[in-house]
Formats: structure tokens, sequence, C-alpha cells
């Protein structure tokens, strides 16, 4: 009962803050119905739960807000390091409280293996942007740990990460990332032959010349089959002009392997002014309502492609002395305390749940069904559910704003809307569409000045709809 307060004390306060000029001026039905992870069934949505290996975030201070964010996979960073202190012995027991209250909650870990191990000559750097491990008893240390690893977690964990930006290390090139990446996979695989494996965890979409050579070598060696997915992250203030660059990596990736599936790995906004903001995007002035407002916008752009999305983060990260940067990394869904405990929810918590709740595996996307829009400065996606349809949209001209009054757009769509009802993905407020704002014809319907935020809105029939 105290989350659920929590939660809500907080959706309330913002919904009085900031949004006047958002809210458009219909009926209001009700409260959009958020579930937890064990009330979902299936989704492709995941968390991010980083750094743990390293200290900077608190598992057991925030493990309670877990389960009733409602995404299905979390990811989690297996810490080489933390594991082996002393050559030869490993200590799981840190990563097994946290795989198995993540399991109790109906959230699937899947765990990257990373980073270096300093007490091996040659063994890389326990940090980001460090080097992967180089000596052979780095390197033979290295193959004995994620082999001891896999064989602990296989019948907890499926999905297997191999690395994380190694594109941004001083030391790491597209070349020896290849041959690690295929020695760690076939460590991986003759360990656990169902495992997933995901590669990469590149920072920087745009990295081509990075990425080709491990499929150059995975083709040559015949074994393309080390690859299932390729997770890749690549901030960018406004999210919705990432999408030409992460085309282009899709084509080279499926000019080798056709079957390999995109996840968008690591993707977040911050929440505080550039003056104190560390880590990506920390050039721009963010607020709690701005990092809701791109969060929403990464997630659905990415679902609204196909493409699955870890969101960075749930906690804020507090980066020590020695790492790649020092300071709090604002992207967490939850604003934290000096000692990592949990002060409470942000905005963009409440934001995505609701996205979470929502957008399970039983809402289908239509690709194939393209929303006629008055604006070019609009992004628009159809889904189905139960026979009815679902619209997202939103503007996505400029980087999230403070302040943004809604532009009145009109929408063209195929689909069926008995009861069309739009659904503020923020506050979760779900109203009643006025008869004069729609019209039917045949199949096709018209939305006729349709109040359009810089965040996604949602457009649906009220029947496929849970909400109170």
């Amino acid at each position: 009962m105290k989350i659920i307060f929590t939660i809500s004390f907080t959706c309330l306060l913002y919904a009085n803050l900031s949004f006047a000029q958002t809210q458009p001026a219909w009926q209001l039905l009700g409260q959009l119905q958020t579930r937890s992870a064990k009330e979902i069934k299936a989704s492709t949505w995941s968390i991010g739960g980083e750094t743990l290996d390293r200290d900077y975030t608190d598992y057991h201070a925030y493990k309670k807000y877990l389960g009733p964010l409602g995404a299905k996979r979390i990811r989690l960073q297996g810490g080489w390091a933390k594991c082996e202190k002393e050559k030869g012995k490993y200590n799981f027991a840190w990563l097994d409280s946290i795989v198995n209250d993540a399991l109790s909650q109906s959230v699937s870990p899947w765990i990257e293996l990373s980073y270096g191990n300093p007490i091996y000559v040659g063994g890389g750097d326990a940090k980001l942007a460090g080097g992967i491990p180089t000596s052979a008893e780095a390197l033979q240390a290295w193959d004995n740990w994620v082999r001891a690893t896999v064989t602990h977690f296989k019948d907890r964990v499926v999905e297997w990460e191999i690395w994380n930006e190694p594109d941004i290390s001083k030391t790491i090139t597209g070349d020896n990332y290849a041959d690690f990446y295929i020695r760690t996979a076939e460590i991986v695989r003759s360990v656990y032959p169902k495992s997933r494996l995901l590669a990469f965890g590149l920072a920087g979409v745009q990295r081509l010349e990075f990425v080709e050579p491990l499929f150059k070598k995975l083709q040559q060696q015949n074994k393309l089959h080390l690859v299932d997915v390729f997770t890749y992250h690549g901030y960018s203030p406004n999210p919705d002009n990432s999408y030409p660059a992460i085309e282009k990596l899709r084509q080279l990736v499926w000019k080798y392997k056709p079957d390999v599936v995109f996840m968008q790995g690591e993707n977040g906004a911050p929440s505080t002014p550039k003056a104190i903001t560390i880590g990506a995007m920390r050039d721009y002035d963010w607020s709690e309502l701005t990092q809701a407002k791109w969060d929403l916008r990464r997630m659905m752009g990415d679902h609204g492609r196909g493409i699955a999305t870890n969101l960075f983060t749930i906690s804020d990260i507090h980066y020590a002395e020695g790492d790649h940067m020092v300071g709090v990394n604002s992207k967490g869904l939850l604003k934290t305390n000096p000692d990592k405990t949990i002060e409470r929810p942000k905005m963009a918590y409440a934001a995505a749940q609701h996205v979470f709740s929502l957008f399970d595996n039983t809402v289908e996307l239509q690709s194939k069904i393209k929303p006629q829009v008055n604006s070019d400065k609009i992004s628009a996606f159809v889904y189905h559910k139960k026979g009815k349809s679902l619209l997202t949209v939103w503007n996505h001209e400029a980087r999230p704003a403070e302040e943004f009054t809604p532009q009145p757009v009109q929408i063209k769509v195929e689909g069926s809307f008995q009861q069309p009802v739009y659904v503020d993905l923020i506050t979760g407020k779900v109203y009643s569409i006025p008869t004069k704002n729609y019209k039917k014809t045949g199949t096709t319907y018209q939305f006729i000045n349709i109040p359009v935020p810089d965040y996604p809105v949602v457009i649906a029939d009220k029947s496929i709809l849970q909400f109170k």
C-alpha cells in the first residue's frame, strides 16, 4: 500500500504543476489502470538495472518499485571484478539475491558479461570505456569466469549480452572486439546451448566501421548463429532524429544475417539541469517533465518500428571516483537520496508504467497501415487489440520542451473505433473524444482537431482499455 500511495501522490503533484495547457477540455472518463509485471503475461519491455556491479545503485533499495513498474525484463551487469576479487574464487551471492528477487516479481534478468578485472595483469578495466582483457592469463581467467557465471545462472537466465559500449573505449577496435565476442559467445553456447546471445551494446549507432568486422568474421568462420540480438544505445537530444542512422545500422547487419533482432539496449533522458547533469545529453537542461516526454518518445518511437526497448534506468546512478565520470546520473525513473536509497518516483516512472501496462504482447503493431496526418512534424503508429484499433501520435519536431502548446492535428486512418478515447501517457488520464472530433467513412476514420503534444498520446477504442 505504501508504494501505491507514493506513486499516486507523485502523479497528482505533477498533474497540477505542468499540464494546464496539455490536457484537452474534454470529458474525463478516468485513470489508466497500471499493472504489475506479475499481471502482464508477456511484453518486449525491459528496464535498466545497470551499475550494480560497481555499487553505484542499490537494488535492495529500489526492488519494491520493480514489479509495480510492469517491465518484464531487467538488464544487469555481471561484474567480473565484483565476482572474482581473489584469483580463481567466485562470489555470486550478490547477484544471486538480485536475480532471485527479480524472478520472484516476474521480471526476467538478462546479464551483460563485463567489465575487466584489475587483479590480473592485462585484465582490463572495471569501468565504463575501459579495456577488455588482453594478456594470456587474463583471457584465460575471463573464459573461466564466463563459464562459471553461465553455469551458475543457466537455470534462471537465458539472455547474455557481451560487453557494454566497446566502441567508446580508446583501446578496443572493431577487430579485437570481434575476436573477443566470438570466444565469449562460444563459451556461453557450450555451457548453455539454448542461450540467447546479445552483441555489442553499441554506444554510437553511426559506427558502422566498428560493427562490420564482427559480422565479416562470423560469416568467414560460418558462425553467424552466435548473434541472436543486436543491442545499441545512441543518445540523441531529439530521440526521433535517431532513426535514419538506426535504419542504416539495421541494413548493414541484415546484409549478413537477416533474422537478427534489433533492441534498444540502453536509452533514457536526464531529469536535471546541465549544470549538474552527467552522462549522455549533459549539455542540455532537463527536468522531470522533459525526461518523461523524452522517455515516452524513445519507447513509442522504437515500439512503432518493431524494436524492443530497455529503458535506462530504474534508479539514479551515483558514479564514483575512478570511473568514466563522477556524480549522479539522473536518468533514473526513481529519484535517489545521497545514500542511494529512494526518495520518490519521478514523473517518468508513472509514464513508463502506463506504457508497460498498455502495450503488452496482446497489442499488435500494424506496420502496413500508415496513418495520413496533415503535418510532417507528427509521428503516428497503428496497433490492433481484440479486433479494435489503437493509435499513438506525437509532435516530433524538436527536443521535448518544458512548455509546449498541443497542436490541432487531422488524422485519417483505417481501423475500428466503436467509441474512441484519448489517453495521456504521462498522467494516465483517459478522455472521451467528442463526436464532432471524428467521423467514419466505411473502415476509414478521420480524427479532427486532435490536440497533439510533444510526447506520445493514444487514441484507442474504449473497449480495449482498462481504466478506473
